[in-house]
């Protein structure tokens, strides 16, 4: 299964028994808009709602970190998620917090799932058909976990980065939040950067909701292409990496992980 699909084979392949597809919607806090609530307003049909701040480690003050095993399972069953199922993962925006959910299956094993190319916006866009929020038969699931440990980074290894450098660190926020020079959307955070990361902010693989074409992505990724190195990817809270990283795979072979803690995480242990 291909990571990323067009509206056109999802449309195509709607009944296939093991096909699931998940609504990722996510929008910053300083939006002041809800996910769930525009999902029942409108959505794929037969599509399930996965709430990426419920579906979490609630234990920790950082935003939306991974879950352990055994809660991501739990989850997952309830939308009928089983080994064999194909996974199909969209947001409102048409590519945005849709491959966090992507890369979190991915990190907890399972190899078949794939984010809808232009989400939602692409699929109205084409005549396809939507709904409200309807009653759905929620069949338990089997879906079992196995988290690859090589697909997430903490802190420490960061931290040890900065100075060993094994792998390069790419920054997917804005330009000048990496600078310093534009406030983070949490006002508690400074802005800047950690040292010896690189900036490809999330925006430049992106166009029109889209990912850019491989020609495109060459040539933002072009630099690296000589590069041997293991890739980690990081971002404000670990959901823009993502894109960036989804976007690396297109055309590079690199080893990819994700800093999940991200810039909140380090502009809160490292305030200097």
């Amino acid at each position: 299964m291909s990571e990323l699909v067009s509206t056109n084979w999802v449309y195509k392949n709607l009944t296939n028994r093991k096909l699931v597809i998940l609504d990722c919607s996510w929008h910053m806090p300083q939006e002041k808009r809800d996910a769930k609530k525009e999902y029942d307003k409108m959505h794929i049909k037969n599509t399930y709602f996965f709430d990426i701040d419920k579906i979490s480690d609630i234990k920790t003050n950082l935003p939306h970190m991974l879950p352990s095993q055994r809660k991501f399972e739990e989850k997952v069953r309830s939308f009928g998620i089983n080994q064999n199922s194909l996974i199909v993962t969209y947001d409102v925006k048409g590519i945005f917090s849709s491959p966090r959910v992507w890369w979190m299956f991915k990190t907890m094993g399972h190899q078949h799932i794939a984010v809808l190319n232009g989400g939602l916006p692409d699929w109205v866009s084409n005549g396809f058909e939507t709904e409200t929020i309807t009653k759905k038969d929620y069949k338990t699931g089997a879906f079992k976990a196995t988290l690859n440990p090589e697909m997430i980074k903490d802190f420490k290894f960061i931290k040890d980065n900065t100075i060993t450098q094994n792998s390069l660190l790419i920054d997917a926020r804005s330009s000048g939040r990496f600078k310093g020079l534009a406030p983070e959307p949490r006002k508690e955070l400074k802005s800047g950067h950690i040292p010896n990361s690189i900036n490809i902010p999330f925006e430049d693989v992106l166009d029109n909701g889209k990912l850019k074409s491989k020609n495109e992505l060459n040539s933002i990724f072009k630099s690296l292409k000589t590069e041997n190195r293991p890739l980690v990817f990081s971002c404000g809270s670990g959901i823009t990496a993502c894109i960036v990283l989804l976007a690396s795979e297109q055309i590079l072979n690199n080893k990819t992980s994700v800093y999940d803690g991200s810039w909140t995480e380090w502009a809160t242990l490292e305030p200097q």
